[in-house]
């Protein structure tokens, strides 16, 4: 633990001083898939979200979130040998047993020295160690195993891939380049085991996945930020984000996306809609950090009022660097109305900020 903490201080610590190597995410963007699925050096932060709603075949529920993170560290082409580093690469890995109120999670970094972590467009390929995405035609293959638990899945898209934002960019704060490319496959089929305990359960239900990449991205009076993903029981799905500011306010770069069921795509302002919590909070005895776990989702043009909350509080990934701080993350139900008319779903929800500002492309 201390040796992985030095590292992050060693190599954290300046890396805000190189942006100026790397490009800002501008308007105008043209996206191509499935390039723009893989990998954009070009750009200093880049991730990829994977995370989902299963049921298992006895009915019991579980969440699950797999993430690949690429920190550019330096553009220098004279480093050339295979353990220079120009990326870090992290990753995080979590399963939520709803039911049993357990929260398991892993996270792991590399460089990419000899193959040991990094993202290849001809192979269709995401990995760090024996963490992995593959891509075969149109379906993904996830596998992951740690010490405790092992993820093995299949998903299949039911729609074509998410831009989110306007122009090409998802802006984030005023000026240029403070924004991101944002791509989402909103409705993932996915199918697979989750093997813990010894124990091999297979699973059911529907994830969702974010690719970012970027290199400034947060204004100077942005804290932090709460994003929830929603898939509802009538195929469409809505992305919202909420920037928080030092004052408490929400930021009116905040924004959104409604997809129909056809895969159409709405952007959503922050005029459009409100993402409040409602009273209830967890807090964490890792970091001391007060989570809203409950919130409530109006948008007005689409008739939606909605609940969301949580069925397991802890689930916290407790960080500890500048790049990847400690967050909460995790599975939500969703209920309430389209118009009159009933409905359900189910989410993820992210905030972070809670335990400290976020640094993140400052």
């Amino acid at each position: 633990m201390k040796s992985r903490l030095l590292l992050f201080t060693l190599l954290f610590g300046w890396l805000p001083c190189g942006m100026a190597q790397y490009k800002m995410a501008l308007p105008g963007y043209r996206y191509e898939f499935p390039r723009d699925h893989f990998n954009h050096q070009d750009f200093q932060t880049e991730w990829w979200y994977t995370t989902g709603n299963l049921i298992a075949s006895d009915g019991r529920p579980y969440g699950f979130e797999l993430t690949f993170f690429r920190q550019g560290v330096d553009r220098d082409p004279d480093k050339t040998k295979p353990w220079d580093i120009q990326d870090l690469y992290l990753a995080h890995l979590a399963v939520s047993d709803l039911d049993g109120e357990k929260f398991y999670h892993a996270e792991r970094t590399n460089r990419a020295g000899p193959g040991l972590a990094g993202i290849d467009e001809q192979q269709k390929h995401i990995w760090n160690g024996n963490w992995e995405i593959r891509w075969h035609g149109e379906e993904e293959r996830l596998t992951v195993a740690d010490e405790k638990f092992s993820l093995s899945f299949l998903l299949r898209s039911e729609k074509p891939p998410v831009i989110h934002g306007a122009d090409g960019v998802s802006q984030k704060a005023a000026g240029a380049g403070h924004a991101s490319h944002y791509i989402s496959f909103t409705r993932l089929l996915t199918s697979g085991t989750i093997v813990m305990a010894g124990k091999s359960i297979e699973v059911r239900g529907t994830s969702w996945m974010d690719h970012e990449f970027f290199t400034h991205s947060m204004g100077e009076e942005q804290v932090g930020w709460d994003w929830l993903s929603v898939q509802l029981e009538d195929d469409t799905e809505l992305m919202l984000y909420r920037f928080r500011r030092k004052d408490g306010s929400s930021d009116p770069f905040s924004s959104g996306t409604y997809v129909d069921a056809q895969g159409k795509s709405l952007h959503l302002t922050a005029a459009d809609f409100q993402l409040v919590p409602t009273g209830a909070t967890w807090t964490s005895t890792a970091t001391g950090a007060s989570y809203p776990v409950a919130w409530r989702i109006e948008v007005p043009k689409l008739g939606l009022k909605l609940a969301a909350a949580s069925r397991l509080k802890s689930q916290e990934l407790a960080g500890g660097s500048k790049i990847v701080p400690s967050y909460w993350e995790g599975a939500i139900v969703i209920e309430g109305t389209r118009g009159v008319t009933p409905i359900r779903g189910v989410g993820y929800l992210e905030m972070t900020g809670y335990v400290r500002a976020m640094e993140i492309g400052r």
